[in-house]
């Protein structure tokens, strides 16, 4: 029996915890979509904690401190930009029992955004999950040049901070390739997972 098999029930906060602890996540075919389905991928993208590549012209920006980074300050707004279309994304598979789930683990301490101010607007960022010594990512945006990857380099350097072990991007794409990301088989995912839950660690 698989593990989605396992979770064949209402989903709730808690259960989409134990869902990220077995190694499977929710979407939605599209915004509009009122349903979750459980996604577990035969391969896992992953960023290295301790591998991450930060590209020179990326350096130069974060050296010229041109955002305001904060933790949490705007967490369901950020989820909510996430959802818009863009340019490069016309399409989102973030409905609202998505925004309410995330939100309620927010509420619990589970949920988090890394957010990219400049000049008092929210113009990048990303949000995710953490449980145990990993970190989920979920979905990022950006509505200034470079603004999700400044955000996504100050998420790695606190969580290496904070001692997580695990950075899951779910799947690896051409522009998370850049910063180091990489695909690993289900079984080494589960394994590095496994390791990751019996981690103490906190994300702050």
């Amino acid at each position: 029996m698989s593990n989605i098999d396992n979770l064949m029930m209402e989903i709730t906060p808690e259960v989409l915890l134990k869902a990220y602890a077995s190694g499977i996540f929710p979407m939605a075919d599209s915004a509009d979509d009122p349903g979750l389905f459980w996604v577990e991928p035969d391969y896992r993208g992953v960023i290295p904690l301790d591998g991450f590549h930060t590209p020179k012209r990326l350096a130069r920006t974060i050296r010229q401190e041109k955002f305001d980074l904060r933790i949490s300050t705007a967490f369901e707004r950020t989820v909510d930009l996430c959802a818009e279309e863009a340019p490069d994304r016309k399409e989102t598979w973030i409905n609202q029992r998505i925004r309410q789930l995330y939100s309620e683990l927010h509420l619990m301490g589970h949920a988090h955004s890394v957010e990219s101010w400049l000049d008092g607007e929210l113009v990048g960022g990303l949000y995710g999950v953490s449980l145990g010594g990993a970190f989920f990512g979920e979905s990022m945006f950006s509505r200034t040049r470079d603004a999700s990857k400044v955000a996504l380099a100050h998420l790695v350097d606190r969580l290496n901070f904070n001692r997580f072990v695990l950075l899951d991007t779910q799947f690896n794409t051409e522009h998370l390739s850049q910063f180091g990301a990489l695909e690993i088989p289900k079984r080494d995912y589960l394994k590095l997972l496994s390791d990751a839950l019996d981690v103490e660690a906190r994300f702050v």
